[in-house]
């Protein structure tokens, strides 16, 4: 048996790593990795009265850890909905301590751009310089962004709302070591970044990167897959849906990371340009 200060010893050891992005562990004992495991089976395609205690809790845990739901989330959707204007959203997820990723970021990361645009773009998260200054896509990330944009008429500073793009991430605060979102940190995440797209009212959206464009349009596929076409894009935070609730034309491309890493998807990138200027 664990005395009480050990207990809170481990807690507070454990809650130092997932602060610091370590969110996977090894075992004592070696994992078979050949062994095939059933994938977990979602409560809505069982009979309850099939199950016993043990059955139920299990499927309950399962069931939770597939969805991501928690009290953050509930608090996330709840503050999402009580705000009216980007000023406040700023603010309340500025305050909100549901995401451990603040405690190890510097700065807040919100928006950039202009607000009005007709265009808005989505990153996945902050990248280091973005983290140091608290602005948007502002490192070579940024620089690189700015060149695509502008090669199809397009920009941040622009005040033609035809021309401007308004920019954000999905996330507000930086991974440690620029990792990639966890599905925890994207579930807490998504209210306020469907919020913030429902609050800019833009006419286009792009997807800058792989996470945020499967978190935001609720599929599966890898941006490979994703890319090349356009999608109808609807709040996947059924909480956010309301009756006026309409559709808006996505786009989905590489992240400037990966681009930066991958040069050879600058030619894919450049036909996902082309592709947009001609919906423009």
């Amino acid at each position: 048996m664990i005395d009480a200060a050990t207990h809170n010893e481990l807690l507070t050891a454990l809650q130092w790593y997932v602060d610091h992005g370590v969110t996977d562990v090894l075992l004592n004992d070696a994992i078979d990795r050949t062994i095939v495991i059933e994938p977990a089976i979602l409560p809505s395609v069982i009979s309850s009265h099939v199950m016993d205690a043990a059955q139920k809790a299990k499927v309950a845990m399962d069931a939770h850890i597939f969805l991501g739901k928690s009290d953050a989330y509930d608090e996330a959707v709840r503050l999402a909905k009580s705000v009216d204007t980007l000023g406040d959203l700023q603010k309340i997820i500025a305050k909100f301590d549901g995401v451990a990723l603040k405690k190890t970021a510097t700065n807040m990361v919100f928006a950039g751009g202009n607000s009005n645009a007709k265009i808005m773009l989505i990153g996945d998260a902050p990248m280091a310089e973005d983290d140091r200054l608290g602005q948007v896509f502002s490192g070579v990330e940024g620089q690189l962004l700015d060149k695509m944009l502008g090669c199809i008429g397009l920009g941040r500073n622009y005040k033609d709302m035809d021309r401007a793009v308004y920019m954000s991430n999905m996330l507000n605060w930086r991974p440690p070591g620029n990792r990639s979102p966890s599905l925890a940190e994207i579930e807490v995440s998504l209210p306020f970044i469907e919020k913030h797209i429902q609050l800019a009212k833009p006419k286009i959206l792009i997807f800058c990167g792989s996470a945020t464009a499967k978190a935001l349009l609720g599929r599966s596929e890898s941006i490979s897959r994703l890319r090349k076409s356009w999608h109808d894009y609807m709040p996947q935070t059924s909480e956010l849906c309301t009756k006026d609730s309409v559709s808006i034309p996505a786009i989905v491309i590489h992240s400037m990371p990966a681009l930066i890493k991958t040069p050879s998807q600058k030619k894919a990138a450049w036909a996902d340009m082309l592709m947009l200027q001609e919906k423009l």
